[in-house]
């Protein structure tokens, strides 16, 4: 099965520009990873998503495909499931629509329950962006989650100096967030939507902390970072 699914991974990719006549599984994966927001509440190892909110979508599938069910007709039916969520799904109907819905279903149809990891063009599908080490200055340390909807911050590394800090993250992606701390002194602040702001302040002591978001599967898909207090 992985074999034909990695070709079918060439062939899909490779017919991207195709007029959209072909599912663009580069494109799907990042609109799982982002403006869908799928990877903040299903687990997909290839996608590195673990969200617990929804289904873990390689076990849901992993049956489906040892019992011989097409690609395709997975693809049908997570089509038909982000169109039509379940009554009392977690998950709006209409997530992403049309070709993007097409992108996103086709990804899922190939990567879920698929070992290994993936290569070339969608490997490299979703990168964070990531900038320098945040500085805390006149006791505010800023640190902005990801603005694209990757479960990241935008930066992995950050430092202050000990005493009274306040933490700010604002949250400008499609996607809840929030910032916390773990380490010699703990702290969080609230889960915000796009375009809240979470802080909290905290006494900080010298060492080394964690700072991460404790929305369930963000810190697993590395929505975390080391925080340095001397």
């Amino acid at each position: 099965m992985a074999l034909v699914a990695s070709g079918l991974a060439v062939a899909l990719v490779g017919a991207a520009g195709c007029g959209k006549q072909r599912p663009d599984l580069v494109r799907g994966k990042q609109l799982f990873a982002g403006k869908a927001t799928c990877g903040s509440c299903h687990t997909l190892s290839r996608a590195n998503a673990h969200g617990t909110v929804g289904p873990n979508l390689d076990d849901a599938f992993a049956a489906d495909k040892r019992n011989g069910l097409g690609v395709s007709s997975i693809q049908g039916l997570v089509e038909d499931q982000i169109a039509h969520p379940h009554r009392g799904s977690a998950m709006p109907a209409g997530l992403v629509k049309g070709n993007d819905a097409i992108d996103v279903a086709a990804y899922v149809a190939y990567a879920a329950a698929l070992p290994g990891q993936d290569a070339g063009a969608l490997a490299t599908a979703v990168q964070p962006k990531i900038g320098p080490p945040a500085v805390a200055k006149g006791g505010v340390l800023t640190i902005a989650a990801d603005p694209t909807g990757a479960l990241s911050f935008v930066t992995k590394k950050a430092s202050a100096t000990a005493g009274a800090i306040k933490f700010v993250m604002p949250n400008k992606s499609p996607i809840q967030h929030n910032i916390a701390i773990q380490g010699p002194v703990t702290g969080s602040g609230p889960i915000v939507g796009s375009g809240g702001t979470s802080t909290f302040t905290a006494n900080l002591k010298p060492g080394t902390y964690m700072f991460f978001c404790q929305v369930p599967g963000h810190e697993a898909a590395g929505m975390k970072g080391t925080l340095t207090v001397k």
